[in-house]
């Protein structure tokens, strides 16, 4: 039996889990390290899959897993990646090390508080740190085995899973900037961790009904039920598993509501400015890079390979959604006061331009929207980890309380610049090719969508610049002046990211090639082909 990559890749960040869990109160340094060093295995281990997987072979999945789980059921522990799923393991194995690092002081005891601060009713010592970054890793390992599962039940064990640690993470564990009490701030952490729980909890349990009914509807017709993607697939293409236009809508519904919450998709967005808002930076980075991703990976797998005609009968009403999200989320993105609640309304702003870009149903458009997946986890990183250093040093989230940053802290104020260029797809910035890519996908099939939603770039570009102008330029105001610049451990960071930035703005050929045969196939299982060009490649040549 070969080495099970996939399952090693998940498992590392569990165990990584237990390891920072168990270790003694007193040692938080230790803690951090070993969340870091279970962190770079786990991206040792992803880039390994990297590696190992052939972009031109014809299998749809690739180191595949499959053991027997609940047979009675039909329920497998199935295990395997294509070129999007492979990819998007990749960036959330790439992420977390850097989540690490910058969440290195977010969960120490407040400043002059004793050791001891906190005590647990029955077990002795608290220990914040330990949790902080023992939740990190256990979200890392249910993320990734989203992305690799290819039992419709296994994916949705871990995709409400993953739930609870992020519950925790965003009630526990807040941001302490601002000049509220304690108990305000307590208050407002718990209402955004129990929002975000009702919300992907009310999308999870109709998701399941949904996944109830497809095995009932693979029972009838295979004689024995199955919830293997790739068994459905297989009997769907073949005719031995045939599922009538209103059921098959019916499940598509059910499994796109729920990825719709997770996205988040306009009008089910409302818990992320909240979630994002009262987390730490890196907290704030792991759910709009990282766990938002499985909304829309989860399109792409799901939705469109179990119910091709369903999703495209749907697709009219969730391209106008997708623009709404666009318009939306950039318009209130320029008129926030607070600096990580612009970020999430922005991030609502481009998970409408992936979306889109999945349901034009071209091979530029989900491409692309598979590329800005990876570029905006990278861009969104980037912009919030400094964004979150320059609040810590400040002590405030308002737009207002800043001014003159890039004359105490230039390095701080360019990273900061860079961070937000990419977010609005500049040129030679990696979000900007797949900005570009969605576009094109969607002008070539719904040219007035695709001119509709180009006005969200203009939108980014107001509330980028202006955000920009506000807390770097002008003069410098008080609380700012002895503002310190960024650190050797932040540097480590933002450095990295930028860098990838740079590198995939130039040269996206090492994403693009493992993700165009994947495109390719979804788009054959719903039977679309790109739109011919108006004008004729005959015509085009003679005028020549």
């Amino acid at each position: 039996m070969s080495f099970p990559l996939l399952t090693a890749t998940a498992v590392a960040p569990a165990v990584g889990a237990v390891a920072v869990a168990a270790v003694p109160a007193a040692q938080r340094t230790l803690a951090k390290w070993v969340a870091l060093l279970f962190s770079l295995a786990t991206l040792v281990l992803a880039a390994a899959a990297l590696v190992r997987f052939d972009p031109d072979s014809e299998d749809p999945y690739q180191l595949t897993e499959s053991h027997a789980w609940i047979a009675d059921f039909g329920v497998r522990y199935e295990l395997g990646v294509d070129g999007i799923g492979v990819v998007l393991v990749g960036l959330t194995a790439l992420l977390v090390p850097f989540v690490v690092l910058a969440g290195w002081h977010d969960a120490d005891p407040p400043a002059g508080a004793p050791d001891a601060a906190a005590q647990s009713v029955t077990h002795g010592r608290w220990r914040p740190t330990q949790g902080f970054f023992a939740l990190i890793l256990m979200v890392e390992a249910m993320v990734i085995l989203s992305f690799e599962a290819t039992d419709v039940f296994l994916f949705y064990v871990f995709f409400e899973a993953m739930l609870i640690p992020m519950y925790f993470l965003i009630g526990g564990f807040g941001d302490r900037a601002g000049q509220k009490s304690e108990q305000e701030t307590a208050t407002q952490r718990s209402y955004a961790a129990v929002k975000f729980l009702l919300y992907n909890l009310a999308g999870g349990l109709i998701m399941l009904a949904a996944v109830i009914g497809l095995y009932a509807v693979t029972a009838d017709d295979l004689g024995s039920g199955t919830f293997s993607l790739q068994q459905i697939a297989e009997a769907r293409a073949s005719g031995e598993l045939s599922i009538s236009t209103n059921t098959e809508r019916l499940l598509f519904l059910g499994f796109f509501f729920a990825f719709a919450v997770k996205a988040p998709l306009w009008p089910l967005h409302t818990w992320l400015p909240n979630a994002m808002g009262e987390s730490t930076a890196p907290v704030a980075v792991l759910i709009t890079a990282v766990v938002d991703k499985v909304g829309t990976f989860a399109m792409l797998r799901y939705c469109l390979h179990l119910f091709p005609e369903a999703s495209k009968w749907a697709t009219p009403v969730i391209l106008v959604l997708a623009v709404i999200s666009i318009l939306y989320g950039a318009l209130l993105a320029v008129g926030q006061r607070d600096i990580k609640r612009l970020v999430a309304y922005a991030s609502i702003s481009h998970f409408g331009f992936i979306i889109l870009g999945i349901f034009a149903m071209t091979s530029q458009g989900q491409s692309g929207a598979t590329l800005y997946m990876v570029n905006h986890g990278i861009s969104t990183a980037a912009l919030m980890l400094v964004a979150g250093f320059l609040i810590s040093r400040r002590g405030s989230r308002l737009i207002a309380d800043y001014g003159g940053v890039q004359k105490v802290a230039p390095v701080l104020a360019g990273t900061f610049l860079i961070g937000g260029l990419a977010t609005l797809s500049l040129p030679g910035l990696a979000p900007f090719i797949s900005e570009f890519l969605v576009l094109v996908g969607t002008f070539s099939r719904y040219p007035a969508i695709g001119i509709i939603a180009t006005v969200g770039i203009v939108l980014a570009a107001l509330y980028v610049l202006v955000l920009y102008q506000r807390t770097m330029t002008g003069p410098v105001k008080a609380g700012v002046e002895n503002m310190p610049d960024l650190r050797a451990r932040e540097l480590t960071v933002v450095v990295p990211l930028i860098a990838l930035l740079v590198f995939l703005g130039v040269y996206p050929k090492p994403v693009t090639e493992m993700i165009d045969p994947a495109v390719d196939r979804t788009l054959s299982v719903v039977d679309k082909q790109d739109p011919k060009p108006d004008v004729p490649v005959q015509d085009v040549e003679a005028a020549k």
